[in-house]
């Protein structure tokens, strides 16, 4: 066995190169959780290029919201970039939890991008 860190690690490389074979195309939704905030970027792999980013440190979230570690922040960046993802013209993409479970912040930001628009 490996330390966290490396099982963290193992476990994102195989979702990655799980979304890779199933993209045909699509962007990626990709999350990143950190233990004060969360961060979401739509990533096209075809150019390598960040099409939409939000998170929780965004000047207009930042002050609207007393926390950002809560379900209630990971709802609002997945609204936000969902928002500005359609703006750039992506609306279908591939959801990248990364090595995270799809549970709690990251399942209400997934969720949340899909109530604004986004198809995954």
């Amino acid at each position: 066995m490996g330390t966290l860190k490396e099982s963290f690690g193992r476990r994102s490389r195989r979702v990655r190169h799980t979304l890779r074979r199933a993209a045909n195309g699509r962007a990626r939704l990709s999350v990143f959780r950190s233990s004060k905030h969360i961060y979401a970027q739509v990533i096209d792999d075809g150019s390598g290029k960040t099409v939409a980013a939000a998170s929780t440190r965004d000047k207009g979230l930042k002050s609207a919201l007393p926390k950002g570690s809560d379900l209630a922040a990971a709802q609002a960046v997945g609204k936000l970039v969902a928002e500005r993802a359609i703006q750039a013209g992506v609306k279908d993409v591939v959801f990248d939890r990364g090595g995270y479970l799809y549970h709690g912040r990251v399942k209400a930001l997934a969720e949340a991008a899909r109530e604004a628009g986004l198809n995954f």
